[in-house]
């Protein structure tokens, strides 16, 4: 028998839905908004490519198909962090 090391989650992280209005990504147990006003870079992407998500370290995920990169912190409070990139 194999057990996890301490620390890791066992739960992976998955964006659980899309609608006109954003992007709701699941991890761990809570469910994170993101509206395409605050994260516009998932606005004109093909589904494909905004459920392609991958959380590389606790709290920091990435978006390879159209290399975005966020923290949680960034995802809660996203008025903390200005835009750094024009929506395509």
């Amino acid at each position: 028998m194999s057990l996890l090391a301490h620390g890791n989650s066992t739960s992976p992280v998955e964006v659980t839905h899309i609608s006109t209005h954003g992007v709701w990504l699941l991890t761990d147990d809570e469910e994170l908004f993101m509206s395409y006003d605050d994260f516009p870079w998932f606005k004109s992407q093909q589904i494909k490519s905004v459920i392609h998500v991958e959380e590389q370290s606790p709290g920091h995920f990435y978006w390879p198909d159209i290399d975005v990169d966020l923290t949680l912190e960034i995802i809660r409070h996203p008025e903390r962090f200005p835009l750094q990139a024009k929506s395509p």
